[in-house]
């Protein structure tokens, strides 16, 4: 059966000397690819109070949520998963903890890394787009339905 409507999530765009914060978000693992950190939205949330809680939930890091940079979908074509992406420029708070390891709460993120443009370009990740919004200075992007890659 397939969903009604595409699952919502936010994602965010931080970068710190030059290095873009990147996660792994398959449980256990179960793929290379990497993404910015983030998540499915809840409903009576505004976008940028779900993109706080996702951070925290995923690094343990507190940022500020600044403009929308990217609008991303992505989907299986041959299953049931179709979701939009909502990517956010955010900023570290001067206040937040910087833990030199983190374990998401949900035990889903099993690598956290910041890379460099050139060490993102070598690294598997989604979208496609992500080393321009991050590092190209691009106001603002559509990606219209990015086949999902495991």
């Amino acid at each position: 059966m397939r969903p009604k409507s595409p699952r919502l999530a936010v994602r965010a765009i931080i970068v710190e000397n030059d290095r873009l914060l990147i996660v792994n978000a398959w449980p256990d693992g179960q793929s290379p690819l990497m993404c910015a950190p983030g998540g499915g939205a809840e409903v009576h949330s505004s976008l940028p109070n779900n993109l706080m809680r996702e951070v925290f939930e995923e690094t343990g890091l507190r940022v500020t949520v600044g403009a929308p940079c990217l609008v991303n979908e992505f989907h299986d074509p041959d299953g049931h998963f179709h979701q939009v992406d909502v990517y956010f420029h955010c900023t570290i708070t001067p206040d937040s903890p910087r833990p030199d390891t983190w374990r998401d709460t949900e035990n889903v993120v099993t690598d956290q890394r910041w890379v460099t443009r050139a060490e993102l370009e070598q690294t598997p990740h989604k979208p496609d787009s992500l080393s321009d919004v991050a590092f190209g200075g691009a106001s603002l992007l559509y990606d219209p339905l990015e086949p999902l890659v495991k």
